[in-house]
């Protein structure tokens, strides 16, 4: 058995030995190079009863190298890719250090969800949104928790889980973080309602900042 083996069932064992973190790690295939990690999101925040799970892809020179991850369960937060789940986290690249292990990276993960860092985002416009209107950014976090990471729900619709048949449709005004008078506003302009809810949402037009952003400049975008 090679190092690297070694090393990672290990650090799955002591994993599943630890019934304190509430860190999960399993295999997704018959590789064990290529795993799946879970943690619930942290209390007092918008990620707080939700079920997030995590890609993890262990390099041939680990652990010299930083393992890859990247978030299976969707993410609205500056520092997670709303499309891919790339995650923005020093430790996965230029501070990783070897005696760093799964379990800490994914409870740095977690942690991650709570300490947003705005200014060195891998989402530019939830960074922008986070940055001008924290309080309608926390709804749509916490909105994208309950949709993605099945916060309120039982534990067969949590992230990875089945999906019942009953399940409400999602709001894609909420989604996007937007309102629904402000989409309104300009869908009965004539403009489409899909097309509205994208400008406005890479505009930013959200909180203070509607007040900002004149009506002349979001239908010249939508003429577009």
């Amino acid at each position: 058995m090679d190092a690297r083996l070694r090393r990672v069932n290990k650090e799955i064992s002591d994993c599943k030995n630890d019934k304190t973190s509430n860190i999960t790690i399993d295999l997704i295939g018959d590789s064990p190079f290529h795993l799946k990690g879970s943690f619930p999101g942290p209390s007092g925040t918008p990620y707080e009863g939700g079920h997030f799970e995590v890609d993890i892809a262990i390099p041939e020179s680990y652990p010299f190298q930083p393992v890859k991850m990247k978030f299976i369960t969707k993410v609205y937060h500056p520092n997670v890719s709303s499309a891919s789940g790339a995650i923005c986290l020093d430790i996965l690249k230029d501070a990783w250090s070897p005696v760093l292990t799964l379990k800490s990276t994914l409870i740095s993960l977690q942690s991650l969800l709570c300490s947003p860092e705005p200014n060195d985002p891998q989402d530019a416009e939830v960074a922008k949104h986070y940055t001008t209107s924290k309080k309608s950014f926390e709804d749509t976090a916490r909105y994208w928790t309950q949709v993605y990471a099945g916060a309120g729900k039982g534990k067969g619709s949590a992230a990875g889980g089945a999906v019942g048949a009953t399940e409400a449709p999602k709001n894609e005004v909420a989604i996007a973080g937007l309102e629904e008078v402000h989409v309104g506003k300009f869908e009965k302009l004539g403009f489409e309602r899909g097309k509205v809810i994208d400008v406005l949402r890479r505009l930013n037009y959200r909180g203070s900042n509607v007040t900002n952003i004149h009506d002349d400049r979001i239908v010249q975008e939508l003429l577009k």
